[in-house]
């Protein structure tokens, strides 16, 4: 039994906006691929993340220096 099971309600989504239902079908149809696939996209998604904050890191160092 997964953790989610135990939240399980008919309405799912009811209180989600669009853009967070249209996610959560995504990580949904992520939770479909087999393993390669997986690790493939959580790569892809790793490398974004570590962008985002690499350039929030700079972006903080550089105001400190101004």
């Amino acid at each position: 039994m997964k953790l989610s099971d135990l939240f399980d309600t008919d309405d799912k989504l009811a209180d989600v906006n669009s853009y967070d239902a249209s996610l959560m079908e995504k990580i949904q149809l992520i939770e479909t691929l087999n393993d390669e696939e997986k690790k493939m996209v959580f790569s892809f998604v790793d490398a974004l993340v570590g962008k985002k904050k690499l350039k929030d890191a700079l972006s903080g160092v550089l105001n400190d220096v101004k």
